[in-house]
């Protein structure tokens, strides 16, 4: 099963990027996980995927945030949101299954400057994400969860860590914050099998940063550690990100190979 999580900054800007993406580089993706679709559901192409051969599930809002699961692959039990008015305002999390996996697809806050509402809202969001797992699942459950998670982990995943020092996603409690989310029992498969490799999946579209590489790696695909033996690889795909034409999303698609043959 191969899995990829694209933050699509608009997937009705995106749409004819992702098909040809689709069509020509990654047929056999099996579940796509989009976030900030920027679209409430009725408006989300659903038809054009179908037509490569995917089922969507969306939970969508106008002009900002919203996640979407498309899969080739049969999910049942999708829930969309927290089931939480306060945390269901902004559209961010959906999750469903499939025999005894489960793929959980979210768009964290991004926050804000210290000691902002919005620094605060994306500290609480952490928390309370964790006790949403707590409730729901364990970490012997097969759970695969995917998105933008608005955090650089560490100085490599920065390109220059003192230029980048204390800014929006690389401040010591938001990292803290996402380092005990993953203490509830989930493993950074990119960290995983490259330790010491520098990757990124966001880049600023002023100064040509993805020429430059000047970016952050803020895309994660985590798992529970049950799953781990089925990890086979997990990379970055730049093709969708290097195009002029049409615009690209400022990130770019993390895949992730896992096998579940018997």
């Amino acid at each position: 099963m191969k899995i990829c999580t694209f933050n699509v900054n608009s997937i009705r800007t995106r749409k004819d990027l992702i098909i040809k993406w689709i069509d020509e580089k990654v047929p056999d993706i099996d579940i796509f996980c989009f976030q900030e679709i920027k679209v409430v559901d009725k408006d989300f192409p659903s038809e054009d995927f179908t037509l490569t051969g995917f089922k969507c599930y969306t939970y969508g809002q106008k002009s900002y945030n919203g996640v979407a699961i498309c899969s080739r692959v049969p999910l049942d039990n999708v829930q969309r949101g927290f089931d939480n008015e306060k945390w269901d305002a902004e559209k961010r999390i959906i999750f469903g299954r499939t025999d005894d996996l489960w793929i959980i697809n979210v768009y964290a806050p991004r926050g804000g400057e210290r000691g902002t509402d919005k620094f605060y809202y994306k500290l609480e969001w952490y928390k309370y994400f964790k006790e949403f797992l707590s409730a729901k699942f364990t970490p012997d459950d097969k759970i695969i969860i995917v998105g933008d998670m608005n955090v650089a982990r560490d100085d490599i995943d920065v390109f220059d860590p003192e230029i980048m020092k204390d800014h929006i996603c690389t401040m010591p409690e938001e990292r803290d914050a996402f380092e005990d989310f993953l203490d509830w029992g989930l493993v950074d498969t990119y960290r995983h099998l490259y330790p010491d490799k520098q990757q990124f999946t966001w880049w600023d579209y002023i100064g040509g940063a993805i020429w430059k590489n000047e970016g952050m790696r803020l895309d994660y695909i985590l798992c529970t550690k049950p799953l781990l033996n089925n990890l086979k690889d997990v990379y970055v795909d730049l093709w969708p990100r290097r195009r002029r034409t049409p615009k690209p999303s400022d990130h770019a698609p993390l895949i992730a190979d896992f096998n579940f043959s018997t």
